[in-house]
């Protein structure tokens, strides 16, 4: 009776976790199908052929890969720079990137799909919002024992009280939190800070692993 239980409870874990890692934004697709159907009728034909490639391998990079295991950071980043890719075509030079990540902190393992919706997040609300665009700057380095994830941007932010998520403040930002702390319980920290002069910094702070070989 007991291991029935806890088979059951493993499975609800692991449901609950593959419901918050799917839950991509349907607006995401509407928009880029828009938008490779708009290069069409204007004959970019290699544009929009591009644009099709990079979201069928996006969309297969996050079917693939089980939420229950883990990709190394330069996997999950190449994964975001194909996400990223394609919202560049919609904007132009209204979106600008700015990526940094040390070589330690690459071969390190993390969730994956982890970072993109905090990334669309800060489109939706510090891009998208902004007649002048805005620009998104990803990092991922070693602190002490820990693995350090930040996402910042340079939008409006968020009306923060003690680093808490107001409510209506984003799907995506709630889905994160829960999904990390799911995973690794008091083992890793969210925490949301003001970008100076404006906009919104999610810092991440995870417990160090490599893949086996990597740890040998």
């Amino acid at each position: 009776e007991k291991q029935r239980y806890l088979k059951a409870l493993s499975m609800a874990h692991e449901a609950q976790l593959k419901m918050l890692r799917y839950q991509l934004n349907p607006h995401f697709l509407f928009n880029t199908l828009n938008a490779i159907s708009t290069l069409i009728l204007d004959k970019e034909t290699q544009l929009a052929n591009g644009m099709v490639m990079k979201l069928s391998r996006f969309l297969r990079y996050s079917l693939d890969n089980d939420p229950m295991q883990q990709v190394t950071v330069a996997e999950e980043i190449d994964s975001l720079k194909l996400y990223l890719d394609i919202e560049k075509v919609r904007f132009a030079e209204r979106l600008t990137l700015h990526f940094s990540t040390s070589p330690a902190a690459e071969r390190a393992l993390m969730p994956s799909l982890l970072l993109q919706p905090l990334v669309e997040n800060s489109i939706k609300y510090a891009v998208s919002q902004s007649v002048g665009g805005g620009s998104i700057a990803v990092s991922a380095s070693i602190e002490g024992d820990r693995l350090q994830l930040v996402v910042a941007d340079d939008g409006p932010g968020l009306d923060l009280r003690q680093g808490r998520l107001p409510r209506g403040g984003g799907v995506g930002l709630a889905n994160t939190r829960e999904r990390l702390a799911q995973l690794y319980g008091n083992r890793q920290s969210f925490r949301l800070t003001s970008t100076e002069p404006h906009g919104l910094t999610i810092t991440i702070h995870l417990p160090i692993s490599y893949a086996a070989k990597e740890a040998a």
